[in-house]
């Protein structure tokens, strides 16, 4: 009777368990494949999206993913904005976020390639007073995500990104940005994401950077 008792228990918190795993899995690949939609590009539907995974997080403590699509959304939605004084709110909530993803994955490239983009977020505030800041902060990271994980494509989007934008007189270079989005792209080509909900943004608006680097 005590090991019929045990089984039973160990069977009914197996079930429960594989239920609430599916059920995670499930609400992520239905947020994430929203998100690779462009209508979920505008300030408000990025609003909507990272109060939904930090809703997810919540729910599932011991998960990074929800914390980082979360800080993804609110960073993106920084960049987007035009009321600057908006940014540093949502840069610190997407840092806030993705200090609780890197306690749960720790050296994780995708996570230092989202804290270059808050880098970056931060600068657009006024570029003229912080760009001796936070230009080399943002650089630094992507060189952290680098030495994390030197096959994550979208180090190498940002890089090109960077270099495409950045004037020549401050590094910045269209020769050197086509280079790095075609190199972006074979990482692309190469990269497999570890399960349907883990990162893989970044494709077509590599190829978008890769036209305007030709211009």
């Amino acid at each position: 009777m005590k090991r019929f008792f045990l089984a039973f228990l160990f069977t009914g918190s197996l079930a429960t368990a594989m239920a609430q795993s599916a059920q995670y899995t499930d609400a992520m690949t239905k947020q994430t494949s929203e998100l690779d939609s462009s209508g979920t590009f505008t300030a408000d539907g990025l609003q909507q999206k990272a109060n939904t995974f930090e809703r997810i997080a919540d729910a599932e403590k011991s998960q990074w993913l929800p914390y980082y699509y979360a800080a993804y959304a609110q960073v993106m939605q920084a960049l987007i904005l035009q009321d600057k004084s908006q940014i540093d709110p949502l840069a610190d909530r997407a840092e806030g976020n993705l200090d609780k993803a890197e306690a749960l994955s720790p050296k994780n490239s995708e996570i230092a390639c989202i804290r270059s983009l808050v880098a970056t977020a931060r600068l657009t505030v006024d570029p003229m007073t912080r760009g001796m800041k936070y230009g080399p902060e943002a650089a630094a990271l992507l060189e952290q995500a680098a030495e994390f994980n030197p096959e994550n494509p979208r180090i190498y989007m940002l890089r090109g990104q960077s270099l495409l934008f950045t004037p020549e007189q401050w590094g910045g270079s269209k020769s050197k940005a086509k280079t790095t989005l075609e190199l972006a792209l074979q990482k692309f080509a190469a990269f497999k994401p570890e399960s349907g909900i883990a990162p893989h943004w970044g494709e077509p608006y590599t190829r978008k950077l890769l036209e305007q680097s030709q211009k």
